[in-house]
C-alpha cells in the first residue's frame, strides 16, 4: 500500500502565515499529528481528521506515529512550527525511513524563526548568518561551545535557538561570553519572543547589555556583527551596495593608531600618506565614520574590545607600533595600552595635544566632582561640555537644569537621555565650535555657567572661554588627569619622524 506522509511547516503561528501549500496538505490529510499548540494553530481546517496530539519531548513517537499510520496506506500529515526541516522533525522522520518504505514523502517549506524573528527586528539577516540551538539535549553541549567560538570568530550574524530553560539557566550566559570575547560589546543585537504570537516582545540592545538580560524557550535572540546597523527600532545588516570601504581587512606589521580625536584622525592620513600600512582603532560607530572620512586608506577596528580581544588583534596582526591618540581624559585606555605594548614588546609612542593657557577668569577644577559643586554654586541653568560618559556625575543633583552638547551619534544620544537629561536640553551636533555658535546657543538657552574641559585648541576650548567671557558667563575647566607616558609627543612632525625610525621588523 502507498501512503502519504507530509511533512507539514506551518510558521511561527500567525494563521496568516501559514503556507497555502502547508494548509493544502493538511485538508486533503485523513490523519494529523503534532504537539498540541502546533494544532491550535491549524484548528479551522482539522475538522473531520483524525487527530493525534503527542507533548513535548515525544518528538520520536509522534514520527514514529506518524510513518506507521502512512505505512498503512493513509495520508497523514506531521506538523511542525517554523519550518519542519530546520530543528524540526524533518531529519528524524527520514533517519526512521526504511528502505522498502514505498510512501509519497512531500516536505512542506515554512518561514523558520531566524526569519520570522529578523523580520520583527528588521533586516538584520540581509547578510551572511548562522544558527545555533543552545539545547543539549540532543547535541553535547562541549560541541555547542566549540561551534559557537568558530561563529562568534567568523563575524557572521547568529541566530540563537532554544536558548534558556529551567533546567539550563546558565548555558546562554557562557555562549554570550564566548562572544565577548571575539566581538566588541557595543555591537547590535536583538531579542523576540513569541513572534506573531500573543505576547509578542521585541527590543534592541547592545551585545554588553544583552548579558544581563534573561530569556527562556520562547526567545530568539540575534547577535549581530561589525556590520550591523541602527536605524529607529530596526537592526540591519548591508549588502554591500554602497561598497565595503569601511570594513578593510587589517594589513599586517601595521602602525594602530587609537584615536577618535580629530587631530588622531589627521595624523593617521598623515601616516597613510607617507606610504605607512595604518589601522585606526575607535570606540564607536560614529567615530569610525569619521576615521574613515578623514583617512579612507587605513583599516578602521571599531567597539570597546577589551583588553583580550584588543591584544590578540595587536598579537595576530604583528602590529609595528601604537601611537595613542585617544582624547586627553581617556586615561583608561592610555594605559591599558601601554600595558599591552610592554607584554607584546610592541613601541608606544604617546601624541598629546597641547594644554591650553587659562586666563585668571576662568575656575579650575581637578575632577568632574569637584566641576559639579563648582558649577551649582555658580548658575542654575548648567551646560555641559564634557562628553556623555561624565554626565551623571552632574545630573544625579536636580537642584539646577543641566544642558549638555553632544556627538550625534545614537549611542551618545542613548546615554544622555539615560542620564536624565530632557530631550529640549541637548544639542547633538560635531563640534570643534565657534566663539559665535557657542553665544548663540547659550543665550537661547539662557545658560549662566559652563562645565567644559582642557580639551585644547583642537577640541574648541579658546573658543569657549571667549565665549562665556563675553557674556559674562563663570566657566568651570576640568584639568587633564596626570599621567606617565614612557614617551609622548605634541607634534605629528614628531610622530611621523619616530616612526620612519623604527627598525623595519619592529
Amino acid at each position: 500500500m502507498h501512503g502519504q506522509l507530509n511533512l507539514v511547516s506551518v510558521g511561527p503561528g500567525s494563521t496568516e502565515l501559514i503556507p497555502p501549500r502547508a494548509r493544502a496538505a493538511i485538508e486533503r490529510s485523513e490523519v494529523i499529528v503534532g504537539y498540541g499548540l502546533y494544532l491550535k494553530w491549524i484548528q479551522p481546517w482539522l475538522e473531520g481528521k483524525e487527530i493525534h496530539e503527542l507533548p513535548l519531548t515525544q518528538e520520536r513517537d509522534r514520527a514514529a506515529l506518524a510513518l506507521k499510520i502512512a505505512r498503512s496506506g493513509r495520508t497523514v500529515s506531521l506538523v511542525s512550527s517554523g519550518d519542519i526541516g530546520v530543528y524540526g522533525l524533518a531529519p528524524l522522520v527520514f533517519e526512521m525511513l526504511e528502505a522498502t518504505d514505498k510512501l509519497d514523502v512531500q516536505v512542506i517549506p515554512g518561514i523558520t524563526a531566524a526569519l520570522s524573528c529578523a523580520s520583527l527586528l528588521g533586516a538584520p539577516l540581509g547578510h551572511d548568518f548562522a544558527t545555533l540551538s543552545l539545547s543539549d539535549l540532543l547535541c553535547p553541549w562541549p560541541w555547542i561551545e566549540e561551534r559557537a567560538t568558530l561563529l562568534a570568530r567568523s563575524d557572521l550574524a547568529v541566530v540563537l535557538y532554544n536558548v534558556q530553560s529551567e533546567a539550563r539557566r546558565d548555558g546562554v550566559y557562557r555562549i554570550l561570553d564566548i562572544f565577548l570575547h571575539h566581538r566588541p560589546g557595543t555591537i547590535w543585537c536583538g531579542t523576540v519572543r513569541n513572534a506573531y504570537r500573543e505576547g509578542e516582545a521585541t527590543a534592541v540592545c547592545s551585545l554588553k547589555e544583552l548579558r544581563e538580560r534573561n530569556f527562556d524557550m520562547l526567545t530568539t535572540l540575534v547577535i549581530g556583527t561589525r556590520f550591523t546597523k541602527r536605524t529607529g527600532p530596526f537592526l540591519y545588516a548591508p549588502r554591500g551596495y554602497h561598497g565595503w570601504e569601511t570594513q578593510k581587512p587589517i594589513p599586517p606589521q601595521a602602525v594602530w593608531l587609537f584615536t577618535g580625536t580629530r587631530d588622531g584622525n589627521k595624523l593617521a592620513a598623515e601616516c597613510a600618506a607617507q606610504g605607512m600600512a595604518t589601522v585606526v582603532s575607535v570606540a564607536t560607530e560614529y567615530g569610525a565614520t569619521q576615521a574613515l572620512r578623514h583617512s579612507p586608506e587605513s583599516a578602521i577596528v571599531s567597539g570597546r574590545i577589551g583588553q583580550t580581544a584588543r591584544t590578540n588583534l595587536l598579537k595576530q596582526s604583528k602590529a609595528r607600533a601604537v601611537v595613542d591618540a585617544t582624547h586627553p581624559f581617556s586615561t583608561a585606555i592610555s594605559s591599558q595600552l601601554m600595558a599591552i605594548c610592554g607584554e607584546l614588546n610592541i613601541p608606544y609612542l604617546r601624541f598629546n595635544r597641547p594644554k591650553s593657557w587659562l586666563p585668571s577668569h576662568v575656575l579650575a577644577a581637578g575632577s568632574m566632582e569637584e566641576a559639579a559643586n563648582i558649577a551649582r554654586a555658580q548658575g542654575n541653568r548648567i551646560f555641559i561640555s564634557t562628553g556623555v560618559k561624565d554626565l551623571n556625575t552632574f545630573t544625579k543633583t536636580t537642584d539646577r537644569e543641566w544642558f549638555a552638547r553632544i556627538t550625534p551619534g545614537v549611542e551618545s544620544l542613548e546615554r544622555a537621555l539615560a542620564a536624565g537629561l530632557p530631550a529640549s536640553h541637548i544639542c547633538a551636533m560635531q563640534g570643534p565650535f565657534s566663539q559665535r555658535a557657542n553665544e548663540s546657543l547659550w543665550l537661547d538657552w539662557q545658560i549662566d555657567c559652563v562645565v567644559t574641559k582642557d580639551s585644547g585648541e583642537t577640541g574648541g576650548l579658546p573658543a569657549k572661554i571667549a565665549a562665556a567671557h563675553a557674556l559674562k558667563i563663570p566657566l568651570v575647566v576640568v584639568q587633564r588627569p596626570e599621567i606617565n607616558y614612557p614617551s609622548f609627543t605634541e607634534t605629528t612632525d614628531a610622530v611621523l619622524g619616530w616612526l620612519k625610525a623604527l627598525p623595519v621588523d619592529a
